[in-house]
């Protein structure tokens, strides 16, 4: 990825898209501007990965948009599991491709999501059993959905597959080890960060390293060992990008009210 973090230089620093004053700041080595992580996700990196005017990824951001208004979400975490999940795809493979059904695919893992019940989705307690079985059908949800786009193909299968565990007891369709696709492997382990250094209402985020050491434990049960060594040679780089989420969701800017 075409960018370093840094801290910004003072405490009038602004994102440069959105004008926001910022805490700390995502810089371009393209540009040598800093960014908040909000514009940077939204904006800056669809722009990187694939040009504006390609249609697929239009509609991979539209999907996003869609999602973000259904569950009533900043719409950062899947933005964000998608940049973070690149950083490990582009560490294992360079084909442009492959790397944008990777990005794409973490993008969307959840829209699947589009098709539970309010009452299911937006429950603030804890799911039931009839509940959970409704829940465990939107990887097969979002499949059926992307599938039917032929440029989102092995996009379609990350999404399909998102909620596998390497030794197999994931679902919808207990694959194990290799059978689980590429993309998916990394993705588990970004999916499993993101969730562990954030805020949820019953806890708070846990540190950086909390989270290493919980992902290095599951290796071989629910993350690929390949995935995990992979996560480790980049600790450095996803340390930086983890604090970036330094600001709550009030202060995020909807990626479209500067448009």
């Amino acid at each position: 990825m075409a960018a370093s973090l840094n801290r910004a230089p003072s405490a009038a620093a602004r994102c440069a898209c959105c004008e926001r004053a910022l805490a700390s700041g995502l810089w371009t080595e393209a540009e040598g501007m800093p960014w908040c992580e909000a514009c940077f996700l939204s904006r800056r990196m669809p722009r990187q990965l694939a040009g504006a005017s390609d249609p697929a990824a239009g509609l991979a951001q539209a999907l996003a948009e869609a999602l973000d208004l259904r569950e009533h979400e900043t719409g950062l975490h899947s933005r964000r599991v998608a940049c973070h999940t690149l950083v490990l795809a582009r560490r294992v493979q360079s084909d442009p491709a492959w790397l944008r059904q990777v990005y794409w695919g973490a993008l969307l893992h959840d829209i699947g999501k589009i098709g539970i019940p309010d009452a299911i989705l937006l429950k603030h307690g804890e799911l039931d059993e009839h509940e959970w079985r409704e829940m465990r059908k939107h990887p097969e949800n979002g499949y059926r959905i992307l599938s039917q786009v032929p440029e989102f193909a092995e996009a379609a299968e990350l999404v399909y597959s998102h909620e596998e565990r390497f030794d197999g007891s994931g679902y919808p369709r207990g694959l194990a080890g290799e059978g689980i696709p590429l993309g998916a492997r990394l993705f588990a382990v970004i999916d499993t960060l993101d969730a562990m250094t954030s805020d949820r209402p019953y806890r708070r985020a846990a540190p950086f390293e909390s989270a290493c050491e919980e992902i290095a434990r599951m290796g071989g049960a629910q993350f690929d060992p390949l995935a995990v060594e992979v996560f480790a040679a980049e600790q450095v780089s996803l340390r930086q990008m983890v604090a970036l989420k330094c600001t709550t969701a009030a202060d995020i800017p909807s990626p479209a009210s500067n448009e």
